[in-house]
């Protein structure tokens, strides 16, 4: 390959890498949409209405371990960070390692841990991060869209790694996740956010004692 034919297949890698660069990290969140479409429950981030009102309900105090499915770009990431004590952790696990790279790039706080899995595999990972169990769990995994048995078992293996009183939080544009979380959760409490693209439901699956 000459010179000249090299410069045009490195032209539009050059392009990508500036225009990425441009976009920050939306741009980063658009391109792992691309690539796994049915893993990521949107093309947008989640807007910070819809962070303030899904972590609401958290007791910052006696949150020890938070765990993310599908972080994306940290949306969430920085948010509970900001809230979780200084001896806590936050683990967050996606299957695109476009995200995970993206995230251990730009988080540094040593109580973020961006963990390159499954979500269903979520007692092997705490386990794996020295806990017995996690406080809360938060997903906006499109439960709708995954691959058939996947959404249950992320449900039950959610409900077996929480503490009793800890809770299960779900951001969805639609309301079939309840159907998943009802499984296992008895107590249910929902919510909606408007201001988010698009409108999103919200709900808080609270593990009882003796479930």
């Amino acid at each position: 390959m000459t010179s000249s034919e090299l410069a045009r297949e490195a032209l539009p890698q050059s392009i990508k890498r500036r225009v990425k660069r441009m976009l920050g990290p939306w741009g980063v969140f658009v391109e792992g949409f691309l690539r796994h479409p049915v893993m990521v429950g949107s093309i947008i981030p989640s807007s910070r209405f819809t962070v303030r009102k899904m972590l609401a309900p958290v007791d910052w105090d006696e949150c020890r371990l938070f765990v993310e499915y599908g972080p994306g770009v940290g949306t969430f990431c920085r948010p509970v960070l900001d809230r979780l004590r200084r001896d806590g952790q936050l683990i967050v696990i996606d299957t695109n390692p476009l995200y995970i790279d993206y995230l251990r790039r730009t988080i540094t706080d040593s109580r973020f841990v961006p963990v390159l899995g499954s979500a269903a595999d979520v007692e092997e990972i705490v386990r794996a991060h020295g806990h017995d169990h996690a406080d809360y769990v938060l997903s906006g995994l499109p439960f709708s869209t995954l691959p058939e048995g996947v959404g249950p078992a992320i449900a039950a293996a959610t409900h077996r790694v929480l503490r009793p009183g800890g809770a299960f939080l779900v951001y969805q544009f639609t309301a079939k996740a309840r159907d998943f979380m009802a499984r296992h959760f008895q107590r249910i409490d929902s919510g909606f956010e408007w201001l988010n693209v698009m409108p999103c439901f919200l709900f808080w699956g609270w593990k009882q004692d003796g479930e």
